[in-house]
């Protein structure tokens, strides 16, 4: 599937939907909504059938939901999206609200008349965020109501339908483990702690358990599954039945209709273990009639974020041709931008062309994201004919582009200026190639979290007065979601980082109407190589898996420490010994030239 470049929405559609929203609620004695970015599954990514608060705001970002009043109508977006969200609604009928800087117990409570009835799907909000938010409403009278029918599902004429794309086996030797294997290994610990089953209700948790991949979601091989995994280590699999024919997942793995897992739930008895954080408040409704609702983590998250030796190889090979496509893209924009003939969507659409003449793309892992001058500067920028703009010399370019590839799944981040870069645009640059580094250079004691970690790719930009808001690292799965928990470089990360986990280094810098910077690779935890004189503690480090130039127009070698120096030109010169032998001609050269010593 080729990347689409028409909006789906337009802030002039947002009031008339907003009114008809309220009208709805108005008949439901409802007096607010809310409508998060969310499906049943709670994944990040949904599908076009889920898009509710896209299709009632306009606002398309990956993370943020809206709170509907009579009187007022609230936006909540993370630092990400603050430039993005004022282009794509009507700021008229939506007011933008800064999260997490103002909870939204604390907004309902400054907003919402006495006595409100605040209605959810609970299908929609997980077990942690509907007893936080009760708790704190109750104290100030306020109610949440959970509702049966979607209100914006009644008022939406065209909703998409739900997906049910076929469903395939994801072979062994890239899985790296059998399926029964790992329903063994999770069923023992669900027994040790006394549980009888596991409610699994992440799509990409349920693919890695069983080795299975879909096409549900768009940019994901993921399939829209839910399931339950007993102690014993059976399994029941919910879907639509017609997207698992044909395919043999064993006798232990039971098939049923995807509207059946409702009245299972109800049926579970014993000690059921649901993640909190990811689970549906519908969920734990069900299981209060029979079952002993126990929150733990999803069994599945760990394990899988930890790559075994099959699944690491696989994303060092998908990195490695991916290297090649990204190459060959590089060479031909440093001669093709200089005419001032390109625009944001021909750079994307080359770019895809790369990928796919090796013949083993499968999809690309996420919209690609072409940001030419201030629209680099739009954190999560994705183009339309409306929004696309010209390449201009003396201007940045901000590419963040990823494939999925049936042995691994890349994303990478490049940037780069045609012709002279924009004042102040070079320090900024190499701060941020400052901080990537600190991050590939790291070692610390085994035990220590994404917030430990993070703040050393802030350095370089703090000692400037200068910072960025978004996270610094997102976990990566291997031919799953280009976006995969738990593990995370953030400030917020209390997930203690292991050996197999593969995450993104990518710092940035962003000036609001000018452009943006980021550079992107993604590491692998390591145990660290040992040194000389150092102690008996174990110590873990990061191996590189990105192997892509980085612009040596943009960075300033005056401010590189030496041993910045020494990194970026080995880096640099395994970048020519890894992908110089792929490449032929004048990509060669370019290259050669591309990874020369500062």
């Amino acid at each position: 599937m080729f990347q689409t470049f028409d909006a789906t929405t337009r802030p002039s559609d947002g009031p008339p939907r907003l009114a008809a929203l309220r009208a709805r609620l108005a008949e439901q004695g409802l007096t607010g909504f809310l409508v998060p970015r969310a499906d049943r599954h709670q994944g990040e990514y949904v599908a076009p059938c889920d898009e509710r608060l896209s299709w009632l705001t306009g606002f398309t970002g990956s993370a943020g939901f809206a709170a509907v009043l009579p009187e007022v109508a609230g936006v909540f977006i993370d630092g990400r999206y603050r430039v993005q969200v004022k282009a794509q609604v009507d700021l008229a009928a939506f007011t933008p609200v800064p999260w997490p800087e103002t909870g939204l117990a604390d907004w309902l409570i400054a907003q919402a008349p006495e006595g409100a009835r605040i209605g959810f799907d609970p299908w929609l909000h997980t077990v942690k965020e509907i007893a936080a938010l009760e708790k704190a409403l109750a104290a100030r009278g306020l109610a949440l109501v959970p509702v049966e029918e979607n209100p914006v599902d009644a008022i939406w004429p065209d909703r998409p339908a739900e997906p049910a794309e076929p469903i395939v086996a994801h072979p062994l030797q890239f899985a790296g483990e059998e399926s029964a294997a790992k329903r063994a290994r999770l069923g023992a610990e669900l027994r040790a702690e006394g549980c009888g089953a596991a409610v699994l209700t992440l799509p990409d948790s349920v693919c890695w358990l069983l080795n299975i991949r879909g096409a549900d979601i768009a940019r994901n091989p993921i399939a829209r599954v839910n399931a339950v995994l007993e102690a014993s280590g059976k399994v029941d699999l919910f879907c639509n039945p017609a997207q698992a024919a044909g395919l043999d997942l064993g006798a232990d793995v039971t098939v049923l209709p995807r509207e059946s897992f409702a009245a299972a739930l109800a049926e579970l008895g014993g000690r059921v273990r649901i993640d909190p954080e990811s689970a549906s408040q519908a969920v734990a409704s069900l299981l209060s009639g029979k079952a002993e609702a126990v929150h733990g983590a999803d069994p599945c998250l760990l394990p899988k974020a930890q790559k075994n030796a099959a699944e690491l190889q696989g994303m060092r090979d998908a990195h490695l041709r991916d290297a090649v496509a990204m190459v060959r893209f590089l060479a031909w924009l440093d001669d093709a931008a200089q005419g001032g003939t390109l625009t944001e969507i021909s750079v994307v659409e080359k770019l895809e062309g790369f990928r796919r003449e090796a013949n083993e793309l499968r999809e690309i892992s996420f919209d690609t994201i072409s940001g030419a001058g201030p629209n680099g500067a739009i954190v999560h920028y994705r183009v339309t004919h409306e929004t696309n703009r010209s390449v201009s010399p003396g201007e940045l370019l901000l590419v963040d582009s990823g494939g999925q590839y049936l042995d691994g799944t890349t994303d990478i981040t490049r940037t780069v200026t045609v012709g002279p870069p924009p004042e102040g645009a070079a320090e900024a640059f190499t701060r941020v190639l400052q901080g990537m580094i600190a991050v590939s250079r790291l070692r610390w004691p085994r035990g220590r979290a994404g917030r430990d970690l993070e703040a050393v790719a802030r350095y370089p930009l703090w000692l400037a007065g200068q910072d960025y808001d978004h996270g610094t690292g997102h976990g990566v799965g291997a031919y799953l979601s280009v976006h995969e928990g738990p593990a995370r470089l953030s400030r917020i990360s209390e997930i203690p980082l292991e050996p197999g986990m593969i995450l993104s280094n990518e710092p940035g810098y962003y000036r609001e109407g000018a452009w943006g910077i980021r550079i992107e690779n993604l590491v692998v935890v390591e145990p660290a190589p040992a040194l000389a004189g150092a102690d008996d503690r174990e110590m873990l480090s990061f191996e590189t898996l990105t192997w892509v130039p980085i612009d040596r127009h943009l960075i300033l070698p005056g401010m590189l420490s030496p041993g910045e120096r020494d990194w970026l030109d080995s880096y640099h010169a395994e970048v020519w010994a890894r992908v110089g032998p792929r490449v032929r001609g004048e990509v060669r050269d370019w290259l050669r030239q591309a990874t020369a010593p500062l």
